[in-house]
């Protein structure tokens, strides 16, 4: 799998409160910077003008109909017949193949406090993606199926950053699997900005864990 000249990528800033996209051409490349075209912003269809060391998280599909996803940084500008801006383009090791379905569910844990007649719980995600999470439950919960609840998820980013998502949702259902209860949960009118900070969280837990494994089968 290799980005090609004409690839058209999809940027979302990432570490920000912004709820953007822009649309942009693979112009040239070297061995580990993307030039690409000026993008254009999907909601106005203006072109945007990124700042120098902007983050973001690129998008694009192959000639398989496979998408990939990577983080990248603007790291400066290139004068010629087009002008372009240079993206930092990572180690393929580093491209996430994105599934298929609408929401990536990744394993990992993080805290959510879940607010059940005004009263708050602390649990752990036994997985989470954009629409949902299950829950690991020690004890008895003090919700059933069919419940509606308030959820608090605390998100750490690499970078030291920690956002808080809170969501209205529901409980779906109450499990058993490998011995362990699990509560599974469904998110329930999440403003699009907590989604993408969800999003975010997961492509960096999906990265974190490749590497681990790539570590591994060195050693």
């Amino acid at each position: 799998m290799q980005l090609k000249i004409g690839t058209a990528l999809t940027l979302e800033p990432t570490y920000t409160e912004r709820v953007e996209k822009f649309r942009c051409k693979v112009i040239e490349q070297d061995s580990h910077t993307l030039y690409i075209d000026y993008p254009i912003n999907t909601q106005t269809n203006k072109t945007a003008f990124l700042v120098d060391g902007s983050q973001f998280r690129a998008t694009f599909i192959t000639e398989n109909n496979i998408s990939y996803a990577f983080n990248t940084e603007v790291v400066g500008r290139k004068m010629g017949n087009i002008p372009m801006i240079k993206l930092y383009c990572p180690p393929e090791e580093e491209f996430i193949k994105i599934q298929r379905r609408e929401f990536v569910r990744v394993n990992t844990a993080a805290d959510v406090a879940v607010k059940i007649r005004n009263n708050f719980h602390q649990f752990v995600t036994e997985d989470i993606s954009a629409g949902g999470m299950a829950l690991h439950l020690k004890n008895e919960p003090p919700f059933k199926e069919g419940d509606e609840v308030e959820l608090t998820i605390v998100l750490p980013y690499i970078n030291g950053d920690i956002r808080y998502v809170q969501t209205s949702a529901k409980i779906v259902r109450i499990f058993e699997k490998n011995q362990q209860k699990l509560a599974s949960i469904q998110f329930l009118d999440t403003a699009q900005v907590d989604k993408q900070l969800i999003v975010r969280f997961c492509f960096e837990r999906q990265l974190m864990v490749r590497k681990i494994q790539d570590a591994h089968s060195i050693v």
